[in-house]
């Protein structure tokens, strides 16, 4: 039996696929990759993480497909494609805040929330 290997977690649009474009299709994915995330995902399951993507596109079989394609037309190899966020050691996806202990800040974090490529 192989040696257990914690799982990071990335979130397709925004992370991997730049999303300039926004959303046109579950299946219809027409924006380039974020600079450097292949290079990045390799070398985080080079130094033995699972790489796991998942992505709202994925709720149908054409979504995981076009991922799957995409990954694969663009050399970024990872461990799966999934429907729903899976345990993981971490997450890295573009729509999210990162909970410091105080909820008190959390309303604010929200209202003025921005990815990062807007």
């Amino acid at each position: 039996m192989g040696r257990f290997k914690p799982t990071v977690v990335f979130d397709f649009d925004g992370v991997i696929n730049s999303y300039t474009s926004g959303f046109k299709g579950i299946d219809n994915i027409p924006d380039p990759p974020v600079d450097g995330i292949s290079e990045a995902i390799h070398d985080i399951r080079k130094a033995g993480y699972k790489a796991v993507v998942v992505s709202t596109r994925c709720v149908e079989d054409k979504g995981i497909e076009a991922v799957k394609k995409y990954l694969e037309s663009h050399n970024i190899v990872v461990d799966d494609v999934v429907t729903h966020k899976p345990p993981a050691m971490v997450y890295i996806d573009d729509r999210a805040i990162c909970f410091d202990g105080d909820p008190g800040k959390l309303l604010s974090q929200i209202q003025n929330f921005k990815p990062w490529n807007k």
